[in-house]
C-alpha cells in the first residue's frame, strides 16, 4: 500500500519545513500578537483601518471588474458583469467617503454574523445531542455566547461601532498569533 507511506512522506517534509523554519512563524506570531494588543487598545483606529481597507479593495475589485467586463462585453451576461463591477466600485466609494458610518454598517453586519452563527450552533448541538453526549452543552454553551456578544453589539448601536470590529479582529490576531508562536516553540524543540 503506497498511500500510507505517501502520507508519512508528506507529513514527514511538512514537520521539516515547519521546524526549518520556526523563525518566521515566531515572528509572524510576535507581530500579530502585538496588532492584535494595539487593535484591542484602540478599536476605533482598528475599526476605521478595517473600513478603509475594505474600500480600497472593493474599489479596486469593481475597477478590475469593470475593465474585464468590457474586454468580454459580447458575453452573455454583460449587464449583470457591469452591475456589479458598479456595485462593488460604489461599495468602495462610499466606504472611503464616509469610513465612520461604514463602520457603523460593517458593525451591524457583524452583529447578524453573530446572530446567525449562535442560533446555528445551538441547532447544531441540539440537532446532535444524542451522538455528541455531554459534549453538545459545550456548543450550546458558545452558540449561546455568540447571541451574548450579538446582543450587546446590537444594542449598543452606534457606540458599540467605536469598538466592535477593532476588538473583535484584535483578539483574533492575539489568539492567531499565539498559536503561531505555539507552534513555532514546538518546531523548534522537536
Amino acid at each position: 500500500m503506497a498511500i500510507p507511506d505517501d502520507i508519512t512522506r508528506m507529513r514527514s517534509g511538512i514537520t521539516s519545513a515547519v521546524r526549518d523554519h520556526w523563525r518566521a512563524f515566531l515572528v509572524e506570531g510576535i507581530l500579530l500578537v502585538a496588532l492584535g494588543l494595539a487593535a484591542i487598545m484602540v478599536p476605533l483606529v482598528a475599526s476605521l483601518a478595517i473600513t478603509i481597507v475594505l474600500g480600497c479593495l472593493f474599489l479596486l475589485s469593481g475597477i478590475v471588474q469593470f475593465v474585464l467586463t468590457f474586454s468580454a462585453r459580447h458575453l452573455p451576461g454583460f449587464g449583470w458583469s457591469l452591475f456589479s463591477a458598479v456595485l462593488a466600485a460604489g461599495a468602495g466609494i462610499v466606504l472611503l467617503m464616509w469610513p465612520v458610518e461604514g463602520i457603523v454598517s460593517l458593525t451591524i453586519v457583524v452583529g447578524v454574523y453573530f446572530v446567525m452563527e449562535g442560533v446555528a450552533t445551538v441547532m447544531y448541538a441540539l440537532d446532535h445531542r444524542k451522538q455528541l453526549s455531554e459534549r453538545w452543552g459545550l456548543l450550546v454553551a458558545a452558540g449561546l455566547v455568540d447571541l451574548l456578544i450579538a446582543a450587546i453589539i446590537i444594542i449598543g448601536l452606534p457606540g458599540s461601532a467605536s469598538w466592535a470590529i477593532g476588538l473583535l479582529v484584535g483578539v483574533n490576531l492575539v489568539f492567531g498569533g499565539a498559536a503561531l508562536i505555539g507552534m513555532a516553540m514546538a518546531a523548534r524543540n522537536a
